[in-house]
């Protein structure tokens, strides 16, 4: 189970709570931008005939408003974050879901952070009639971006995935490279925006299973960050899954739970050696919080039921 965001308690980003036989399984993101060198971004926005509301587009151009179009602020904010993240300082933007079926994408190009804040997005040259997602996720990993060290994309959309079982079969052989060493960090966030998205879907490739799958560097494959754009107080809660339990935030750390015990971490003795910002450890049964205490920073009490 996921803490509702709205919950959750600075500095920590993205909290799940799980069964345990020993009590409560805590997996717990400290919030942070990684500090990443030869990163890249893109950033891709459903262009299917549902998004026209969205840029406005279903009015005549005599009747259309600035307000009218909430997709200039949305992306525009998104691509600018994302070009200054990128090492290179430009983020690769396209539009996807476009043309017959849905099945295209409209490449926009590679845009820095005032180009993209300025830039028009009135949305694709032809709308498409389907929501295929698997197109946009090939050009990225595979002509794009082939033999990047570490990758970021953002897919928004605001409806229902045609193509789902691809897309799940996709991501599932990127992992596998992934492990295989023969690609580098890849990460993919789903936006749901609006009233009509799929939860349901979100949620499957949010918790997509990918056998266990390892990296060299020890790190658990996972591509897929889904959410829904309401949750999203901040746009670089995007970067919350790119942290993983290499990446050190602090010298030491001490956690217990709301039994005032100690908890146990997983696959490591403790935090006193470096704090992760990925942490994943075992409250005791029936423990409604984990206290976090950073030396020299804070303490930070996070519920958990």
């Amino acid at each position: 189970m996921q803490i509702e965001p709205s919950l959750v308690v600075d500095p920590f980003g993205k909290i799940e709570v799980h069964p345990h036989p020993e009590g409560t399984r805590v997996i717990a993101r400290i919030r942070m931008k990684p500090q990443v060198e030869n990163a890249q971004t893109g950033l891709a926005i459903d262009g299917s005939v549902s998004m026209m509301t969205h840029f406005g587009a279903q009015l005549p151009p005599m009747f259309r408003k600035p307000e009218h179009n909430v997709m200039q602020v949305v992306a525009g904010g998104m691509a600018k974050m994302l070009a200054d993240f990128d090492s290179d300082g430009e983020t690769t933007i396209i539009y996807w879901a476009t043309g017959l079926l849905g099945g295209s994408i409209e490449v926009l190009g590679d845009m820095n952070s005032e180009k993209a804040l300025n830039f028009p997005f009135t949305g694709p040259k032809k709308f498409g009639t389907g929501t295929k997602l698997a197109p946009a996720v090939r050009y990225y990993a595979y002509e794009r971006f082939p033999n990047e060290k570490w990758c970021i994309f953002v897919f928004i959309t605001d409806g229902v995935i045609e193509d789902l079982d691809e897309v799940k079969q996709l991501s599932l052989e990127i992992g596998q490279q992934m492990a295989a060493g023969v690609r580098g960090f890849t990460k993919f966030v789903l936006i749901g925006l609006g009233d009509e998205v799929n939860h349901d879907q979100l949620g499957e490739l949010d918790d997509l299973d990918y056998g266990g799958l390892i990296t060299p560097e020890g790190e658990k494959v996972d591509l897929w960050d889904a959410r829904n754009a309401a949750n999203m107080y901040t746009l670089d809660t995007v970067f919350d899954e790119c942290v993983g339990e290499n990446s050190i935030v602090a010298v030491s750390g001490n956690l217990w739970d709301s039994f005032n015990k100690p908890v146990r971490p997983l696959r490591r003795s403790s935090y006193s050696d470096g704090l992760p910002a990925l942490l994943e450890f075992i409250c005791s049964p029936g423990a409604t919080s984990f206290t976090l205490s950073i030396p020299d920073v804070g303490t930070f009490t996070q519920p958990i039921g």
